[in-house]
Parts: C-alpha cells; structure tokens; sequence
C-alpha cells in the first residue's frame, strides 16, 4: 500500500459519509479517477459512484 495508516483511517471515514450522503440526501457521486489512483482509493471510495469516469491507465 502506498497510503499510510492515517491516510487509510481517513478513507474509512470518507466511505461512510460518502455512504450516508447518497442513502439520506439522495443526492448523486460521480466519482472520477485520474491516473495513477491508487488501490485504496479506488477501493475505498473511487467505486461508491453512481457514475465513475477514468481517464486510461487510471489504476
């Protein structure tokens, strides 16, 4: 992982009021991923998009 541990508690907390934003607002995420994403990024919130872009080699 490139991230550090408080870079990884930081994207836990990021998922869930990303989460409680789409489930309570009903407002819409449209996540856009440059390159280079890193994994946890894109496994954490790059993915909770209602619509996700990326631009190529965006990993």
């Amino acid at each position: 992982m490139q991230e550090g541990s408080l870079s990884l508690m930081q994207m836990a907390k990021i998922s869930s009021a990303l989460y409680e934003y789409q489930v309570n607002k009903k407002l819409f995420y449209v996540s856009i991923l440059t390159s280079p994403t890193t994994g946890g990024v894109t496994a954490s919130f790059g993915m909770l998009g209602d619509i996700i872009i990326a631009e190529p080699n965006a990993t």
